[in-house]
């Protein structure tokens, strides 16, 4: 069964463009999850450029749903997850000067390190994901390390125009995911996904979980979170043809 995670960054995003206390990311997680969302989504950067430490803290308290922290493979972060104890980490590359996550983690070159945080990860109940490109010897990589899952990046997908290029990137997309589920990996998708290109990404079987952030909030101006959320979750549902 298909899950989607939503990610309340932004909402923390539009606090610190005036650095008071409104939006609440909590509170917008907390309507996410009232709106069906089976868990939240939250990156401290290490900019700390929207979600704020005591975000993390407040929201792993008041939540119901399992949360997953996005956290570059610093050791300030992983000192911080072993203190949160989210229900998973997801690691992802970070540079000062992106407006977001540009790409995906290179696990192949840093496979030692990587290891290392999952075994202390391990240690303490928490789970361990990588945001990876759709690239067959990063998921071999993942695989060796073993991590508990991937998350494809599917921001390049988003970003094409033409049909050809989309039908190359989807089919990048479903041999990773196929190679990551035949070695053992959960796998999870996410980034630059909104009503309409989430329908070719749900209907590859072998993703079970989706983390939704940007679009979500954008839409939640117009229409509020709940059914920000609701609507997200009905085009998963037509896609995949099940109740999520």
């Amino acid at each position: 069964m298909a899950r989607l995670f939503v990610n309340v960054d932004h909402v923390a995003t539009i606090r610190e463009a005036r650095k008071t206390l409104e939006p609440n990311p909590l509170s917008a997680a907390l309507l996410a999850e009232r709106a069906g969302a089976h868990g939240i989504t939250i990156h401290l950067r290490e900019d700390r450029r929207h979600i704020q430490d005591n975000d993390v803290y407040n929201i792993k308290q008041g939540i119901t749903t399992p949360l997953n922290l996005e956290m570059a493979p610093t050791q300030e972060m992983v000192d911080l997850a072993l203190k949160v104890k989210p229900y998973q980490i997801s690691l992802v590359p970070e540079k000062r000067q992106e407006i977001t996550t540009e790409g995906g983690l290179d696990v192949i070159s840093q496979e030692e390190v990587l290891s290392g945080i999952r075994q202390k990860m391990h240690a303490n109940g928490i789970l361990f994901s990588l945001f990876i490109d759709p690239d067959l010897e990063q998921v071999k990589a993942c695989q060796r390390i073993q991590a508990d899952s991937i998350e494809i990046n599917t921001g390049t997908y988003t970003e094409l125009d033409s049909s050809e290029a989309i039908k190359l990137e989807l089919d990048r997309i479903q041999k990773s995911c196929t190679q990551a589920r035949e070695l053992g990996l959960k796998v999870f998708a996410g980034h630059g996904l909104n009503y309409h290109n989430i329908k070719a990404i749900a209907q590859i079987e072998e993703i079970e979980e989706f983390n939704i952030g940007h679009f979500i909030v954008g839409q939640a101006v117009y229409v509020g979170m709940e059914n920000a959320v609701k609507e997200m979750i009905r085009n998963i549902e037509m896609a995949r043809g099940q109740k999520i």
